[in-house]
């Protein structure tokens, strides 16, 4: 495993983002693990957070393309907080863009924050999580009404390995199937639980035999197949 993958595990431990214990999902679903991106609240771990998506940008899909486009609303800091790493770590400037929840009708007008899509532009989407693939539903269209570019790819920090709603497919080959955008992660799940069962983080263990025996479970009912 990649050493900035390990260590954007710990972050998420660190920033109080990945947490576990018993949680109750918007499916309804019972988890023992949740995510809260909304918790990367200071300046330093925006840095990092766009350093590691930046990394996992670059492994995956490469730094071919122009544009990196944040769903509203997480995904806006997202954008911007990558789109600077990159520039830092790689001396590529892309720019960025986000929808927004309303259509502005004066001043800067439209849908879109930032770039203004225009043909042929090369797009990369930048999420926090996915499990249902609902907000690309929601955004594809808006991307493709807007012009006529190409979605080079999805990137999400964390693949929870789940199966969707009425699917046995995990929310990113969903997307895959659905869209034809191929979907990553910075991390998923069983790395995850690699990095963290039975070794200690700060002196604490964050994943002992008791919590992996019901992540075990959990995957056992609900892992993508």
């Amino acid at each position: 495993m990649e050493s900035y993958k390990s260590e954007f595990v710990q972050f998420m431990v660190d920033s109080n983002v990945l947490k576990f214990g018993d949680f109750t999902l918007k499916s309804g679903r019972k988890s023992p693990f949740f995510m809260n991106a909304g918790a990367y609240v200071t300046g330093t771990q925006l840095t990092k957070l766009g350093e590691y998506y930046a990394k996992a940008i670059h492994d995956n899909f490469g730094l071919d393309f122009d544009v990196l486009f944040g769903p509203a609303y997480k995904g806006i800091p997202l954008a911007v907080a990558t789109a600077m790493a990159i520039s830092r770590l790689y001396g590529k400037d892309v720019d960025y863009c986000a929808n927004r929840k309303e259509v502005k009708d004066h001043g800067d007008v439209g849908i879109l924050l930032g770039h203004k899509l225009k043909d042929g532009d090369r797009v990369v989407m930048i999420e926090d999580v996915t499990t249902s693939g609902k907000s690309i539903e929601e955004t594809y269209p808006i991307l493709k009404g807007q012009a006529d570019v190409e979605i080079k790819g999805l990137i999400v920090s964390l693949n929870r390995m789940e199966k969707g709603l009425g699917t046995d497919k995990s929310a990113l080959e969903d997307i895959k199937d659905k869209y034809g955008i191929e979907a990553r992660s910075i991390v998923d799940m069983k790395e995850v639980v690699e990095c963290l069962y039975n070794k200690e983080v700060d002196g604490k263990i964050i994943i002992d035999d008791e919590l992996k025996k019901a992540i075990d479970a959990y995957y056992e009912q609900y892992g993508a197949k």
